[in-house]
């Protein structure tokens, strides 16, 4: 474990990561961020929009922007984009900044998640729940190695898997430095 308050979630699309997060900070009394949003409201358009105009690698590049300066901030709860850990340098940055908690999620359930949402420029295409097996086939392992530790995210309810979180993360705080056991909500 990391000494630090920050606690980065990392997963595919339609994990949970915002939904999570988001109840984590407030229980933890930490700020919320969420890199995708980030990047829209910086750019003011949508993220299919840059898509369109930079690629995915002009969003990418706005994205190891966003994640830099995000998780040098300290008492953060950050949820990135599925895609960020493709980028060697926010593996690194990640990693070396705080917690890492990857929501692990099988590409059927993400599928159910994800069919119906159009802001998802990876899977406007035909087969979407293809396109979330080969996401799934060629990320899992880098999500492993970037995590601290790892939380199904399956077909538990929200709350269920927020205490989940919060217990793994109190027993690894345990006898360390972490001085994130010290924010934990009464």
């Amino acid at each position: 474990m990391i000494p630090s308050c920050n606690i980065f979630l990392v997963g595919l699309m339609g994990s949970g990561k915002t939904t999570i997060g988001k109840i984590l900070a407030r229980q933890r009394g930490l700020a919320f961020f969420d890199s995708d949003h980030e990047i829209v409201a910086r750019c003011g358009v949508s993220i299919p929009t840059i898509f369109e105009i930079e690629g995915e690698e002009g969003f990418r590049r706005r994205e190891a922007c966003v994640i830099d300066e995000l998780s040098q901030r300290h008492g953060v709860v950050l949820a990135t984009g599925g895609g960020a850990i493709l980028s060697q340098a926010n593996r690194v940055a990640l990693k070396s900044r705080g917690t890492v908690v990857y929501l692990n999620c099988q590409p059927r359930e993400l599928f159910m998640r994800t069919r119906h949402d159009k802001n998802r420029p990876l899977l406007q295409t035909e087969d979407p729940l293809k396109k979330l097996k080969e996401l799934y086939a060629e990320r899992h392992a880098l999500y492993m190695e970037t995590a601290d530790m790892v939380l199904d995210s399956g077909r538990q309810s929200t709350y269920a898997l927020v205490r989940r979180l919060e217990n793994s993360l109190s027993l690894a705080a345990i006898g360390s430095s972490n001085p994130c056991a010290a924010l934990r909500a009464s």
